[in-house]
């Protein structure tokens, strides 16, 4: 399999767009973005790069072009200090997930960022999906202090009857965070260098605390704790199901607990100064994977 990325701009390919919407999360066609739209925004400078085995179109990440919150009201401003890309959407064929193509299309979206002079790429998504949550957090060095309440509104599908709350991060491309989390990242001697994921047991030894340990129900779904403590410390865990697709499937009010447990966590902490910095996961034999979010104090 030899995966090629490339700016799409043909009237097919973004007609094969809608149909990966459909095939991947079920989308119907009031909910996904259609193709004139795309080809509309592509004219006008969007990046819509595409993920290719061979001539099939097998992923694709949309990003526009937008601006950053709250400093519209400074009329004497520059116009390029308000920009920021805006990452749409981005999706992968379920027969070629688990491949590190996401992490391809991300890598060459802020290459796309930087050729137009873009230093910071936001975008959402569902804090739950601990897949996306360990590529945008722990691969990519992007950070997330804003939570936003059923930001989509009411989906369809496996989705309909969950709130659609989203994590809004901030991927600052030319920080060393970044750099150092995707290989960019030069030492003295001219080599390159990328932090290798971090041991939850090293993070737990270096004064951090894990604040809603779940446990195990029959059916191997991980339940919240009913109660949580904050503890005076700098640096915290936030455990979150490691299969959340699952368990919508096969739990569904499960799902919801987890939802309205994590939406008050986080609402919290962010507004107590606490950013998620990074993204630990913890396998062992015979175990379920279990994943973490890292949030440190601004103070710290």
């Amino acid at each position: 399999m030899n995966i090629t990325i490339q700016p799409i701009s043909n009237t097919d390919d973004y007609h094969k767009i809608e149909a990966l919407q459909r095939r991947i999360w079920g989308m119907s066609d009031l909910e996904i973005i259609p193709a004139r739209f795309m080809h509309a925004l592509v004219h006008n400078g969007a990046c819509l790069l595409g993920a290719y085995d061979g001539p099939e179109l097998v992923g694709f990440n949309f990003g526009v072009i937008a601006t950053v919150e709250g400093l519209q009201e400074r009329i004497d401003q520059v116009a390029a200090a308000r920009l920021k890309m805006y990452s749409v959407i981005m999706g992968i064929h379920p027969d070629y997930q688990h491949l590190g193509i996401g992490y391809d299309l991300k890598l060459a979206q802020r290459e796309f960022a930087l050729r137009i002079g873009i230093r910071l790429i936001t975008w959402t998504f569902d804090p739950l999906e601990s897949r996306n949550g360990w590529l945008n957090i722990g691969k990519l060095g992007a950070v997330c202090d804003r939570y936003l309440r059923d930001f989509h509104g009411q989906m369809s599908g496996i989705n309909a009857g969950l709130p659609t709350d989203r994590f809004e991060v901030s991927w600052w491309v030319t920080s060393n965070r970044a750099r150092s989390r995707t290989g960019n990242r030069v030492n003295k001697r001219g080599e390159r260098q990328q932090r290798h994921p971090l041991e939850l047991s090293s993070i737990l030894g270096g004064g951090g605390v894990l604040i809603n340990e779940g446990s195990w129900d029959k059916h191997g779904f991980i339940v919240p704790v009913a109660d949580v403590a904050i503890p005076q410390a700098r640096i915290l865990l936030v455990e979150i199901p490691s299969n959340y697709q699952a368990m919508k499937k096969h739990h569904f009010p499960l799902a919801q607990q987890w939802r309205q447990h994590t939406r008050t966590l986080f609402e919290y902490l962010f507004a107590e100064g606490f950013v998620v910095t990074d993204f630990a996961r913890k396998q062992e034999a015979g175990e379920p994977l279990r994943t973490f979010y890292v949030l440190t104090h601004r103070s710290a």
